[in-house]
């Protein structure tokens, strides 16, 4: 199988050329068809879907990730939501919310790792949504 041509381009565009890179060069052949899989599923068919824009796309995964405690892929959606548009106050705002829903010790560990991510790439890149960083 080979891997979906619109989903890697929206995989490029939200999450970066560098990131997409590493992870197509990490892949082996045993993670060959997953890393096919969630091009084909996760990129090329829900995050291409005309209804919802890429926005509430990022904000919906926050909010899911936050919930399920996958704190190890949070940082990378931080980045991806601020490469779709949202300002570090919006950022905050979804935090904000998934304390009361999600639980606050998560929104703890979410608030401390987007703090870092936003802090990082502001120094890499120039701050990026309003000048301030979440948390």
């Amino acid at each position: 199988m080979t891997i979906d041509d619109d989903g890697m381009i929206v995989r490029r565009e939200v999450l970066g050329d560098d990131h997409v890179d590493r992870a197509l060069a990490a892949t082996t052949d045993f993670t060959a068809d997953f890393q096919n899989l969630i091009t084909r599923y996760a990129w090329g068919e829900i995050w291409t879907r005309p209804g919802l824009d890429r926005r509430s796309r990022s904000m919906i995964t926050l909010t899911a990730l936050i919930a399920r405690g996958h704190h190890e892929e949070l940082a990378m959606h931080v980045r991806a939501a601020r490469r779709n548009g949202l300002t570090d106050d919006e950022i905050k705002e979804v935090l904000l919310q998934s304390a009361i829903y999600c639980g606050v010790p998560d929104a703890n560990t979410a608030f401390r790792i987007a703090s870092r991510v936003l802090a990082e790439d502001g120094e890499e890149h120039g701050n990026q949504g309003d000048g301030t960083s979440a948390g």
